[in-house]
């Protein structure tokens, strides 16, 4: 089963994104902020990360470029997951190393699209 880390600083959005993934058969892990999940990664390297922008400790684009430094860290497809939607910002995540886009507020046909997308299902 492939693992996903979910990563928002809202508990209702983590409990959603693991509803739609746990369908998708993910095993799920969460993270409120990007320390948080730089710490699980760490632990354990999941298969994909769906990653909020904005969030307290550590956002996002900071999660994503230290996590890309790791051991490993090339090898999770990351998702970001968030409400800034100009092109500037995606063009930063991407270059950041993110692989793919989502906007906020998102549902099971979107999220199953861009898995998809990436080679994830």
């Amino acid at each position: 089963m492939k693992q996903c880390l979910v990563v928002d600083d809202s508990s209702v959005i983590r409990k959603v994104a693991r509803r739609i993934l746990e369908d998708m058969n993910f095993e799920i892990t969460e993270a409120e902020d990007g320390q948080q999940a730089l710490d699980e990664c760490r632990k354990t390297m999941p298969d994909a990360i769906l990653l909020d922008w904005n969030m307290p400790v550590m956002d996002g684009l900071e999660f994503l470029t230290s996590l890309r430094a790791e051991e490993g860290g090339d090898n999770p497809i990351v998702v970001f997951c968030t409400t800034e939607n100009d092109v500037a910002h995606i063009a930063r995540a991407i270059r950041a190393g993110a692989n793919e886009y989502i906007m906020k507020p998102f549902d099971r046909e979107i999220v199953e699209a861009k898995f998809q997308e990436v080679g994830l299902i």
